[in-house]
């Protein structure tokens, strides 16, 4: 990545690190869901059958955050970590977001639940609160981990080039993707579910969390708490009407920010905070 003055500026992670990035995310999730589909009779005597809780399915659950932090280390050493860790503190954003983060949330899951005809099986209404905090804990440390990979990463290098729409859009798509062997494997989440809502669903919520992730200047913590509201298990079972109605939100939200989102004027391209990207080519 040059800077204004013609050099590599040391202070952040060249664009062409994208492709590392992608080569051990899917390398390592793909992987290791590859050993499940071939040699499924060896893994599961070694290893037990696959599930949500496997230890080797949550490895491939965090091979973005992995990926960025091991690309990250090694470019940065351990004060660029810290500097790239700091986004874990940034928590201002419109107060329209923190609305949609509480309120939005469960609006979509019900309401894709109703379709569903099952909005009052809710586990928040069937379930204990005290029975449903291991699930409440686990989900917080298995998918928002994600975040610090896809968002925290990736979307700042594509930003350098395209507008954040274009960007989220080609990261959702990567993002949809890379959950595709998880839709092959029985004892996946995912292996009940239709692929193609999915598929539509990741595009739109990556959208929306673009437009969240520019207007809090690149908070992680932030697109963690929205992953979690998306898999929290207080919500009903709304598979795979809640993703047509995340694709509706997705437009709404799309359309509501549309200055921000075709423009790069206010777009996060730096991984590693404490340096203005703007004005720095890759």
């Amino acid at each position: 990545m040059r800077s204004q003055g013609g050099g590599y500026s040391p202070s952040q992670i060249p664009s062409v690190y994208l492709v590392p990035f992608l080569m051990i995310v899917f390398g390592l999730a793909w992987g290791l869901f590859a050993v499940f589909i071939f040699a499924s009779d060896w893994v599961v005597a070694q290893f037990g059958a696959l599930s949500g809780h496997h230890p080797l399915f949550i490895l491939a659950v965090y091979a973005p955050a992995i990926a960025a932090l091991l690309l990250i280390g090694i470019t940065s050493g351990f004060s660029g970590l810290g500097r790239f860790l700091s986004r874990l503190f940034l928590w201002r954003a419109s107060p329209g977001w923190y609305v949609f983060l509480v309120l939005g949330f469960p609006a979509i899951s019900f309401a894709g639940a109703l379709i569903k005809g099952n909005a009052l099986s809710a586990p928040m209404f069937t379930e204990p609160l005290t029975a449903l905090l291991p699930a409440i804990g686990f989900m917080l440390i298995l998918g928002p981990m994600e975040e610090i990979g896809w968002r925290g990463f990736a979307l700042p290098i594509l930003q350098r080039r395209l507008a954040p729409f274009w960007a989220g859009l080609i990261l959702g798509v990567i993002w949809a993707v890379w959950h595709l062997p998880a839709f092959m494997l029985s004892g996946t989440p995912q292996a009940a579910w239709s692929f193609l809502p999915f598929f539509l669903g990741s595009i739109a919520c990556s959208l929306i969390l673009t437009a969240l992730f520019n207007d809090s200047r690149g908070s992680i913590l932030l697109a963690m708490l929205f992953h979690f509201q998306m898999n929290n298990p207080l919500w009903p079972d709304a598979q795979p009407h809640d993703m047509y109605v995340y694709v509706l939100a997705g437009a709404l939200i799309v359309w509501l920010n549309r200055r921000s989102l075709f423009s790069r004027e206010r777009a996060v391209t730096e991984i590693l905070p404490g340096h203005r990207a703007a004005g720095v080519s890759p």
